[in-house]
């Protein structure tokens, strides 16, 4: 009997070039694929973080508004625009540790350097003490010591800001006699700084950095506000 031989052929140099060649070609057609993901990835989750602290900073405006408190022989309407800074006076959120009244903060709201910015007093519960906080606040807002930083936190990128009151069913410039010029009536212009607005109309102009470019406006109204005029 004769046995058939077999003969097994291997790949030839060229082939085997050819081969190496296509599956680097491959690879490198995936790496940019992936890294192209990991970049969108990583721009996506920055974007995200940054629109979270915009969120957030917003949530600390609207708590100090909502939370805000006359405080008579200091500050009457419980909040005060003086084109720099605005001064609140708020209900502290902590306890104290005995269960007494928590006192109150207050709080300044300003921007300098391109950010904007929010000082806060320790907790208050003396006339006094409230006095003394009112008044390093304004000072904070305008040229601040080394202790008024002390108590300063820096929030997000901002370029410019802008409040108006709403007052009199009519918006107003905060600076300006609270109603008068709509209205008529000289008196109320008396009243401007010791009447707390019906609402507070916050516009911003966000950087690129802050995570939403352009444009934003939120309005705060007081909880118990009820408009009735038509």
């Amino acid at each position: 009997m004769q046995r058939s031989q077999k003969h097994q052929r291997g790949f030839t140099l060229i082939e085997l070039l050819i081969a190496i060649t296509l599956m680097a070609v491959l690879a490198g057609m995936s790496w940019r694929g992936l890294d192209g993901m990991s970049r969108t990835r990583e721009s996506t989750q920055t974007r995200i973080n940054q629109m979270a602290v915009v969120q957030t900073v917003l949530a600390q405006w609207q708590a100090d508004l909502d939370a805000m408190q006359a405080a008579p022989k200091v500050n009457e309407a419980g909040v005060l625009w003086d084109g720099r800074v605005l001064r609140i006076t708020r209900r502290a959120s902590s306890s104290q540790a005995d269960g007494a009244d928590a006192g109150l903060w207050v709080v300044g709201w300003t921007q300098r350097n391109g950010q904007w910015l929010r000082w806060q007093s320790p907790a208050l519960t003396t006339n006094s003490q409230l006095q003394r906080a009112w008044g390093q606040a304004e000072r904070w807002g305008q040229n601040p010591s080394t202790d008024d930083l002390a108590f300063e936190t820096t929030l997000l990128p901002l370029d410019q800001w802008q409040l108006s009151y709403f007052r009199g069913n009519a918006w107003s410039n905060p600076l300006s006699s609270a109603g008068a010029s709509e209205a008529g009536n000289a008196a109320t212009a008396n009243t401007s700084n010791t009447t707390t607005p019906d609402a507070i109309r916050l516009l911003l102009e966000l950087p690129a950095s802050s995570g939403l470019t352009g444009r934003l406006t939120l309005d705060w109204v007081r909880p118990n506000f009820s408009n009735t005029k038509t």
